[in-house]
């Protein structure tokens, strides 16, 4: 039997331990009784070959798949990645009524009973894109419950241009217990101006400005691919939104919408990500289904860096790597800047490159969370700020890391592929967030990668 002091030491001890891991929980640092976790095993050094296809584009699916909500009937998306964002946003819409079905690229979503208007806080916390849903179903009908996101990885990212926008359409917002509720009778056509673009913020409204009365105008609205491809979606449905991919986006609200039939673009940052691949291992990649020119600012940048590219046709791009890259800067800006979802992938290349590299990132202020990983690998970072220089290194060598978020994850493949010996990836679960089969797509070009559970 314990005595009392150790008794209590233990129970404090037990406390302290479960406290800490919801709390790491929440703020996306490994999900909640999610084990045991997968782990993906990298032996580097091969040249990589080959042909790779890309999927479509997640932060494109995931809003579309909202836009259903804005009417009733069966809605098609093809092209919708297999990622475990896509199955927790067809959790939430089977949670507000709607019927889901996924199938070989292909999501159905039946929406004839809308029946709730309640996004709960366990869902929303695993992903931020939950968020999405307020506007549509204040547009469909008439109110909404959304759960305030918590913490994010990455770091803050608030939904305060969502509701100010919403607010100046007319809606009523309170906050309740951690939930945003809004209420209207209609949403009414307003201009709205954002003093930052935002992404989510831009899709939101233009969701609900789609069933307003009258002329929704959005200025300085986000301009990513992403954006234009919502916004094509809803104009197959019967939306009329004009001027998307510029700074102004005008909307003109109409009485109905009928069912999405749609297919995605390809993501680019998944594009990216193989177009470092090829620089990092030398290789030589033909990237097909792809959209290059949703790639630019990357393009320029490992041009400069001695990578050679070149277009095949409208949707397939080849890259060749060096037998080692030269060091360049960036800076992570607003599309059609150079995209923050490629900066760790970028600083994984310029790890091994020659001379020194300065890589400042402006959109997210805890998007660094790699650098420690990477310098488990050998490679030379400092941080000051938002800034980090990278002095190239000769050679990574192989180790085992820890994925902090969903391109962490990638930058730690990119570097573990040049690395001598192997790497142990760690946490894989951000990956599956962002990137379908890419440990099948790197066996395809001839790389020695191996998905494990963790504890084998």
């Amino acid at each position: 039997m314990l005595c009392l002091p150790l008794k209590a030491l233990l129970e404090n001890t037990l406390g302290v331990l479960k406290e800490s891991f919801f709390a790491f929980a929440l703020a996306g640092l490994f999900p909640p009784f999610a084990c045991p976790m997968d782990k993906l095993v990298i032996k580097g050094g091969a040249r990589l070959h080959g042909e790779v296809e890309i999927s479509g584009a997640k932060n494109a699916a995931l809003p579309i798949m909202v836009a259903s909500l804005l009417t009733s009937g069966e809605s098609v998306i093809k092209r919708v990645p297999d990622l475990a964002d896509v199955k927790t946003m067809g959790k939430l819409l089977e949670n507000l009524g709607a019927a889901f079905h996924y199938e070989s690229g292909t999501a159905m979503i039946r929406t004839e009973r809308i029946n709730k208007h309640t996004a709960p806080y366990e869902l929303v916390k695993t992903m931020r894109a939950s968020v999405l849903v307020i506007g549509p179903l204040l547009a469909r009908t008439g109110r909404a419950k959304v759960s305030l996101p918590g913490g994010c990885a990455i770091g803050a990212r608030p939904i305060n241009l969502h509701l100010m926008g919403l607010k100046k359409m007319g809606a009523e917002i309170t906050l309740e217990e951690g939930y945003v509720v809004a209420r209207a009778k209609r949403l009414r056509g307003a201009v709205i101006y954002f003093d930052i673009p935002t992404v989510t913020g831009t899709e939101n409204l233009m969701m609900a400005a789609s069933l307003a009365a009258g002329t929704t105008i959005i200025e300085n609205a986000a301009k990513e691919p992403e954006v234009i491809d919502l916004a094509n979606a809803l104009n197959t449905m019967g939306a009329k939104v004009r001027g998307a991919g510029e700074s102004t986006v005008e909307i003109v609200g109409v009485d109905s919408l009928r069912p999405l039939s749609y297919c995605v673009i390809p993501d680019r940052v998944e594009t990216g990500t193989f177009m470092t691949i090829a620089g990092i291992t030398g290789g030589d990649i033909l990237i097909k289904n792809c959209r290059a020119e949703h790639n630019d600012a990357l393009i320029t940048k490992l041009k400069e860096a001695g990578i050679i590219t070149g277009q095949e046709n409208s949707t397939t791009v080849r890259l060749k790597g060096p037998r080692r890259p030269s060091g360049h800067d960036i800076k992570t800006m607003p599309y059609p800047g150079f995209p923050t979802d490629m900066q760790a992938q970028f600083m994984a290349l310029m790890s091994i490159a020659t001379g020194t590299s300065i890589i400042r990132e402006t959109i997210f202020e805890n998007r660094f969370m790699h650098v420690a990983e990477l310098k488990r690998m050998g490679a030379d970072i400092d941080i000051e700020g938002s800034t980090a220089t990278v002095r190239g290194v000769s050679k990574l060598k192989g180790a085992d890391v820890m994925a902090t978020d969903l391109r962490a994850s990638a930058s730690l493949i990119v570097a573990g592929l040049v690395a001598e010996g192997k790497t142990t990836i760690h946490r894989l679960y951000h990956l599956d967030r962002g990137y379908e089969r890419i440990d099948e797509k790197l066996r395809g070009l001839g790389a020695a990668v191996e998905r494990l559970r963790d504890g084998r």
